[in-house]
């Protein structure tokens, strides 16, 4: 029981860090999605909570931008958000979350980290996204992938890295501290 109330707080909190990290959003001229502090909180969501409560954090999320909390990038909520160009990402968060924390499970390295933040965290979450602008905005696959994801590319690799560096350095802490780390293990 004890386990269930830490991880729905936690899963509440990793929500809550992901709509912080939503108002970091910079505006591309050329593309509808913006660069957004977003995907670092999916990140540390799997990393830190493993694949059921990161992703529950990241369905909570959703949940709440649909409701009109304004925690989406750049504070924009409601079904307009998820109906629109970047509804697809925002799916895909819940499915990088779960990836990340399926891949890490057991004992957390930087290296697995760093592999399953790229993996999860942009790869799959690039894949309902891009799909979703593809179909929003009629576009073909290339030219998707080339608004949708390409330029993402750079940015989500640093976020990677500092994802990997800060979960492991809290995982870490946590045993030096003797108290039990992730929400998965």
């Amino acid at each position: 029981m004890e386990m269930q109330v830490r991880g729905m707080v936690m899963a509440a909190l990793m929500a809550a860090v992901t709509g912080a990290l939503a108002y970091v959003a910079v505006p591309l001229p050329f593309t509808q999605v913006p660069i957004s502090g977003q995907n670092l909180g999916v990140m540390l969501s799997g990393l830190l909570l493993g694949p059921w409560w990161g992703g529950l954090s990241m369905v909570l999320y959703v949940l709440l931008v649909a409701l009109g909390v304004p925690i989406g990038a750049r504070g924009h909520a409601g079904l307009g958000v998820l109906l629109g160009p970047t509804g697809g990402y925002l799916i895909g968060f819940i499915l990088g979350a779960f990836v990340i924390g399926w891949f890490v499970r057991g004992r957390l390295t930087i290296f697995r980290a760093l592999v399953g933040s790229v993996v999860g965290g942009a790869l799959v979450a690039y894949i309902p996204g891009a799909a979703w602008l593809a179909h929003v905005g009629h576009l073909t696959a290339g030219q998707a992938i080339a608004l949708g994801v390409l330029p993402f590319i750079p940015g989500d690799l640093v976020k990677a890295v500092i994802a990997a560096a800060a979960a492991v350095g809290v995982d870490r802490a946590y045993s030096l501290a003797g108290v039990r780390g992730r929400a998965h293990r």
